[in-house]
């Protein structure tokens, strides 16, 4: 490069880079006035940077705070850049214990009734927490919220989301496709979760490098769960050897969500859900939270609550 300095090419290819730089790119404008030395092309997800060396190190160190700042809170705005110029880091305004994620598209994902609160509360405090309740009472998205919170927070370094397959049989040869075709079935509703919170270059890249894994419960057999975030969705299809195992896989640094509904158990007549027995058997050991939810907590169309509500008296006659 001659006497007008450097040039730097740096990728934003695991970010949203279209919102990141905010509508008719009024963010990227912004920047360049507060950098007036430094010339900025930007082309789709590369930013080329040309300026002096000193210049251009300076405004790498700033653009990577920017960066981690809308990974965390899902958007940015000019106070928070000016905050990030500043010192570095964005308005201690935003730090809200409430909120446990920023979404994509400004979601504020927080934990929006007692039970669920109750569910963040005992994560906090517990290393393993079993999440009960029936459909629509956000234990397994609040539980996918507080892997991301984590996740982005670096207290653990991956994200793993299992379930039984095919009820409880795990018979996943049949179905087509590779493994993540087989299951995507049955974790659709985490699917759904983490792409409400979580980029979809960066998703993308976090389902790449096995940061964010997917996997049958069969599949848990034999490992060891290391600074881990671990949720077992649909655990009232587990059997009690199932569930025994997948507990026993419990590393140093994880954090262990198991969630499920035991009026939806799909196993045999003659096996007991695993969730079951191990509610009952495991409640009082310290370090292990069973948090209880319950159609107050539903959250969905109010339909769902009179229909939970109908089948709750049937069940009771």
């Amino acid at each position: 490069m001659d006497d007008k300095g450097i040039e730097k090419i740096i990728s934003l290819e695991e970010i949203d880079y279209t919102r990141f730089w905010g509508t008719n790119d009024r963010m990227l404008d912004f920047v360049r006035m507060l950098f007036p030395k430094l010339k900025l092309i930007v082309r789709g997800e590369m930013l080329k940077v040309i300026g002096a060396e000193d210049e251009t190190e300076a405004f790498e160190a700033k653009l990577n705070a920017m960066v981690t700042y809308y990974e965390k809170f899902g958007r940015i705005n000019e106070n928070a850049i000016m905050q990030i110029m500043e010192t570095g880091g964005g308005p201690d305004t935003e730090q809200s214990d409430e909120i446990l994620v920023h979404g994509r598209n400004g979601l504020l994902v927080k934990a929006r009734t007692p039970n669920q609160r109750r569910l963040v509360e005992a994560v906090k405090s517990n290393d393993m927490v079993f999440a009960i309740g029936p459909a629509g009472t956000g234990k397994t998205y609040t539980a996918v919220a507080l892997a991301v919170r984590a996740l982005k927070n670096k207290e653990i370094r991956r994200i793993i989301l299992t379930r039984p397959a095919v009820e409880a049989g795990e018979n996943l040869g049949f179905l087509p496709g590779d493994l993540r075709d087989k299951l995507d079935p049955y974790l659709q509703p985490l699917y759904d979760a983490l792409r409400d919170m979580i980029p979809q270059q960066k998703l993308l890249s976090y389902w790449e490098d096995n940061t964010i894994e997917i996997a049958p419960l069969a599949f848990m057999r034999g490992r060891t769960l290391d600074n881990a975030f671990v949720i077992l969705d649909e655990a009232q299809n587990a059997t009690s050897a199932q569930l025994k195992m997948f507990l026993t896989r419990m590393g140093r640094n994880a954090k262990f969500v198991i969630t499920g509904d035991i009026t939806q158990i799909d196993l045999p007549r003659n096996q007991q859900s695993g969730l079951v027995q191990a509610t009952q058997i495991l409640k009082d050991i310290d370090g292990i939270s069973v948090i209880e939810l319950d159609n107050s907590d539903v959250i969905r169309h109010r339909l769902v609550t009179r229909i939970i509500r109908a089948y709750d008296s049937i069940a009771q006659l």
